[in-house]
């Protein structure tokens, strides 16, 4: 291990406390997407504390930047994000959400906090090491479009222009103290669907006088579940779920309308073109075919994310030698969607996953839950691994 390894591992013991705190002020006081106007000035207001400059981005976003020698070599990225989820929380805890109605739930708590103490590392390391680190604190990551495309829309990722970028999630199936990684498609792009089935309503004793929307509908949601069996590769997970359903009858009426939401996942851009259409198609057809008419709208979600192999690879390697071996683990392909997504299709990107778990605690409730919370002595891994990768990335050199 590095004379710098170990430095980075003292600071993380040194300043976990302080970054623990940092996580209950903003657990305590969460804000929802593209609101987070008291998130991003308590960010900066941290940042500046530890000597640096920070500048807003996409109204809520805050961006800074760390120089070490040579600031020009080399810039990497690492990135955060600030919202909460509109969730009441029910945990009793001292920095229960002092916001009614919203919570993070999610854990950007611990990753803005994180990437706080991570700068407050590189910071204190600075003449340790070459190039520049780009620290985004990005707005609005739980909602369309997500923050992430409107911060590279207004050039978050130019002057300086990062090689690479990094990013972690908590991640609270794994216990605090490991993280996992995974090359190559890892989340799935996440698309909305909404359908509105119109037919002719009446009595519904009297079901020959009518166009049912109800009995329509339900066929159209069967039949639609064929995109997905008979015409999606096996090499290229894909989801078709519908989640609300509604027609606004009642035991003996038929209603003019029924109203259909639902989502598309996959991990291939071309063949989520290609759904797109089909689903479209499929269901005008079957609509039409049974006397009623239909308007499909699909809002185009965030695109799949990938993680560069050679950049994942490092990452684990470095993760291997800092946390031990017995401590990182693979991670398996997860359908849900993140708008890191974004960058990955930009630069070179490594999302990887936080253990946030402790059974012994209770601590197991998953995101977006009113239950969530984190095991903090997790925070002390994110913040030495993470300085850690940003170090080993300036350093590296490619193959």
């Amino acid at each position: 291990m590095s004379s710098v390894a170990e430095k980075i591992k003292q600071f993380a013991h040194t300043y976990a406390p302080d970054t623990v705190a940092l996580r209950r002020h903003l657990h305590a006081h969460p804000e929802l997407s593209f609101e987070e106007h008291n998130t991003a000035a308590y960010v900066e207001q941290a940042l500046r504390s530890f000597g640096l400059t920070p500048t807003r981005m996409a109204t809520t976003g805050v961006v800074a930047v760390i120089e070490g020698r040579n600031p020009a070599k080399k810039t990497i990225a690492l990135r955060a994000d600030l919202d909460a989820l509109p969730i009441v929380e029910q945990n009793e805890v001292s920095y229960k959400s002092k916001n009614e109605g919203v919570m993070h739930a999610c854990g950007h708590d611990v990753h803005t906090a994180s990437l706080l103490g991570v700068a407050r590392i590189l910071q204190e390391l600075r003449e340790e090491f070459e190039g520049s680190v780009k620290l985004i604190f990005q707005p609005g990551e739980e909602k369309f479009p997500g923050g992430a495309s409107v911060m590279i829309k207004e050039g978050v990722l130019q002057q300086p222009a990062p090689e690479s970028i990094m990013g972690q999630h908590v991640f609270p199936m794994l216990p605090a103290g490991k993280v996992g990684f995974r090359s190559g498609m890892y989340m799935a792009s996440a698309d909305e669907i909404y359908i509105t089935v119109t037919g002719k309503g009446g009595h519904a004793a009297m079901p020959e006088q009518n166009i049912d929307t109800v009995l329509i509908a339900a066929h159209l949601i069967v039949a639609l579940q064929q995109i997905v069996s008979r015409h999606a590769s096996p090499k290229v997970p894909t989801v078709l779920s519908f989640g609300k359903v509604e027609a606004m009858g009642a035991t003996n009426v038929i209603p003019n309308e029924v109203k259909i939401q639902g989502t598309f996942r996959t991990m291939d851009e071309k063949w989520r073109k290609e759904a797109h259409k089909r689903i479209k198609k499929l269901a005008e057809g079957l609509c039409e075919s049974m006397g009623g008419s239909c308007d499909i709208d699909i809002k185009n979600g965030y695109p799949y994310l990938k993680n560069d192999p050679e950049l994942t690879a490092r990452a684990r390697k470095a993760a291997e030698a800092f946390l031990g071996e017995d401590n990182v683990v693979d991670l398996d392909l997860w359908m849900g969607a993140e708008d890191f997504a974004y960058y990955s299709q930009e630069v070179a990107a490594c999302f990887y996953r936080l253990g946030t778990r402790s059974d012994a605690r209770n601590i197991t409730s998953s995101v977006h839950t009113p239950t969530f919370d984190v095991a903090e002595e997790a925070l002390e891994t994110s913040i030495g691994l993470m300085a850690w990768l940003a170090v080993q990335e300036l350093s590296a050199t490619k193959v």
